[in-house]
């Protein structure tokens, strides 16, 4: 089998060397999550691009040309981070009507990987220590 790869506009950290895909419309604030996931020992991976690329049973997440190593900080502008690729364990779908508590999580097919996705609501005092949780509790062991 070939390695296949995409580009997709997401944000995406780099968390015990396991891949966490932030996802959801402009200005919901996956960089925000991205920003505190980072301030907490996350490495990025790619704002607002990310290069997803298959391997024999993982999808490996990279930072993308042109745009690798780039945060955007909103009210500071863009800063320049250092960056990692990691095996693809978890999805956010940002949103601010999560459910409090998820039943079950869907799994998203990628390049033949099951990935799971959770809700993730936005706009609360501690988004990176919850993602840092759903991670622990819902992501691929790698």
């Amino acid at each position: 089998m070939t390695d296949a790869s995409t580009v997709i506009g997401v944000s995406a950290v780099a968390i015990d060397g396991r891949a966490v895909l932030i996802e959801g419309p402009p200005g919901i604030g996956k960089s925000s999550l991205a920003l505190a996931l980072i301030d907490r020992g996350a490495v990025l991976i790619g704002d607002d691009g990310v290069i997803l690329t298959s391997g024999a049973d993982r999808v490996r997440a990279s930072p993308p040309p042109n745009i690798g190593g780039k945060l955007e900080i909103r009210g500071v502008g863009i800063v320049e981070i250092e960056t990692a690729t990691a095996p693809l364990a978890l999805i956010f779908v940002l949103e601010p009507d999560a459910p409090r508590l998820p039943e079950a999580l869907e799994q998203r097919g990628i390049f033949g990987c099951s990935i799971p996705v959770l809700p993730f609501r936005v706009g609360d005092a501690i988004p990176a220590i919850r993602a840092e949780w759903a991670l622990r509790t819902h992501g691929l062991s790698f």
